[in-house]
């Protein structure tokens, strides 16, 4: 597996990067490929997602700092911005789609790890997919699959300002509480750090013959 840190990258330069790494996995010129990035603020709205779930204007959000963009994956509307992990899985699912729902179960495992090795408990929601402490949504999932290959992925809060999810009814949800990392543990979380143990519960589980597809 390859893993590719692009640090805080504009929305649409790192989606239209996950493209060209999409690209080379399907023609198998790489081997799977998990790329982790930081967005300036932004917020997206996923194929399937309602306008409606926007509560203030586009002009209002460029006037605030904060971007706005009609994206490929799945689920509704979500916010990205600094202090926020995003974690994209360019992996092959030898499936397709037939796979994709045993790869979100994957992935909510590897959070869920991830979150436990931080001494956060966390679960997950078969009927609202993402991760979910004490009530409050932590982590937000919208893949999207071509050619039998993933991209797009997962939003992690980590130590992010949660002001921005009360412009948008987030993932389509009315008065759905959000939550970060640092908010649960009381303290600083190093990102990088987040990073090392998100690489490293994934590299377990595929040594250990757990894989995605």
């Amino acid at each position: 597996m390859k893993i590719i840190d692009l640090g805080v990258c504009e929305y649409k330069l790192a989606e239209d990067f996950q493209k060209e790494i999409h690209q080379q996995r399907v023609r198998d010129e790489i081997p799977d490929t998990l790329i982790f990035v930081i967005h300036p603020p932004v917020i997206t709205l996923g194929k399937n997602g309602k306008m409606e779930n926007l509560l203030v204007s586009v002009e209002k959000l460029q006037a605030m700092g904060i971007s706005f963009y009609r994206t490929e994956r799945g689920g509704d509307i979500t916010y990205h911005g600094f202090g926020q992990l995003l974690i994209y899985p360019i992996f092959f699912l030898k499936e397709g789609m037939a796979g994709i729902r045993r790869f979100i179960n994957y992935w909510e495992g590897v959070i869920i790890q991830t979150l436990k090795i931080f001494g956060i408990a966390a679960t997950a929601d078969e009927r609202n997919i993402g991760i979910y402490v004490q009530g409050k949504k932590i982590a937000s999932f919208g893949f999207a699959l071509k050619d039998k290959v993933t991209y797009h992925g997962i939003a992690l809060n980590v130590l992010n300002d949660l002001k921005p999810f009360s412009f948008i009814h987030p993932c389509g949800k009315k008065n759905l509480p959000m939550t970060a990392m640092e908010n649960i543990l009381g303290k600083r979380v190093e990102m990088n750090e987040v990073k090392e143990v998100i690489t490293r519960v994934v590299l377990s589980r595929r040594e250990n013959g757990r894989e995605t597809s």
